[in-house]
C-alpha cells in the first residue's frame, strides 16, 4: 500500500500543524536522523520528513542500494504513491543527498506530473560539473580517510570497531553508488533551484555549485555560507527561513 511505502522511506521526528512540507535527503553514509535538529527548528513553520535509505538505523538489515538512479526511482515512487501534501513540498538534499533530491525531482516532474515547489541542493557540485568515477574509493582505508576529512561523523564512531562494523556497509554502498553515478544529459527542472555551499568546502567549490543554474528553467539562487562541507549544521535557522519563503512563493499547481 502507498502508506506502507511512505512509512518505509520517510521519518518524521516532530508533530506539527504546518502545511508546507520539506523532504530531506541525507549525505553518503548518513541516515534520516541527521535531519532531526533541522526538524526541531522547523517545527512551527514546516513539516519535515527525512528519507531513510536502506542499510542504516532501523533499516540496517536491508542491503544498501548501490545505484543512485534505482534509489531515486524507489523514493519517487514512494512520494508519488502517497497522499498529496497539505501544502507546497520542497526537496532538500545535502552532498549525495543533493544528487538524489535532484533525480527525485526530475522523476516527479516527468512521471507524476507534479514536481516539487522547489529544490534545495547543499554541498554538491552541479550535475554538469561531476566527473564519472571521481568518487571511487577502492579500500576501506581510503573510504574512512575521506569520511574523516569531511568532518561529518563523530570521530569516536570511526574509532570504535563495533560501531564501524555497523556503518561500513552503508558507506561502501553509498560511495559505490556515487562512483558509478552518471546524471542524465540535458535533464532540466522547471521548479526554482537554490544551491547552498560553504565558502571553504573542498567537495563543492562555489563555481561548481553555481553551475546548478543550468539545470532548471525556473529561478535560481546561490547562497554561500561560512564553513566546510558540513556547514549546514550551523545554518539551520537560515535554511528554515529559506524553505519557508520558497513555500510561500510556490505557484498553484505545484506541490
Amino acid at each position: 500500500m502507498a502508506t506502507e511505502r511512505q512509512d518505509t522511506w520517510l521519518r518524521q521526528y516532530h508533530e506539527t500543524d504546518a502545511a508546507p512540507e520539506l523532504i530531506c535527503f541525507p549525505h553518503a553514509g548518513g541516515s534520516a536522523g541527521y535531519w532531526h535538529p533541522l526538524s526541531a527548528v522547523a517545527r512551527p513553520a514546516l513539516k519535515v520528513r527525512a528519507v531513510q535509505y536502506p542499510g542504516r538505523q532501523d533499516r540496517y538489515r536491508e542491503p544498501p542500494v548501490r545505484d543512485l538512479h534505482r534509489l531515486a526511482d524507489l523514493i519517487a515512487e514512494a512520494l508519488a504513491g502517497g497522499p498529496p501534501p497539505a501544502g507546497p513540498r520542497i526537496l532538500l538534499g545535502h552532498s549525495m543527498g543533493a544528487s538524489l533530491a535532484h533525480e527525485v525531482a526530475l522523476r516527479l516532474e516527468r512521471e507524476a506530473g507534479r514536481g516539487p515547489a522547489a529544490l534545495l541542493v547543499s554541498g554538491r557540485r552541479a550535475p554538469s560539473r561531476l566527473v564519472a568515477g571521481a568518487e571511487r574509493l577502492d579500500t576501506d582505508a581510503a573510504l574512512l580517510a575521506r569520511v574523516r576529512s569531511l568532518g561529518g561523523t563523530v570521530p569516536a564512531v570511526l574509532d570504535d570497531p563495533e560501531l564501524l562494523e555497523l556503518i561500513l556497509p552503508a558507506l561502501r554502498g553509498d560511495y559505490a553508488a556515487l562512483a558509478a553515478y552518471v546524471p542524465a544529459p540535458g535533464a532540466s527542472l522547471a521548479c526554482p533551484v537554490v544551491a547552498l555551499t560553504g565558502d571553504s568546502d573542498p567537495e563543492a567549490p562555489v563555481e561548481d555549485v553555481r553551475a546548478w543554474h543550468g539545470h532548471t528553467t525556473g529561478p535560481f539562487e546561490l547562497r554561500v555560507f561560512p564553513g566546510r562541507h558540513f556547514f549546514l549544521g550551523d545554518q539551520l535557522p537560515a535554511v528554515v527561513d529559506l524553505a519557508t519563503a520558497l513555500s510561500a512563493a510556490a505557484p498553484a499547481g505545484r506541490w
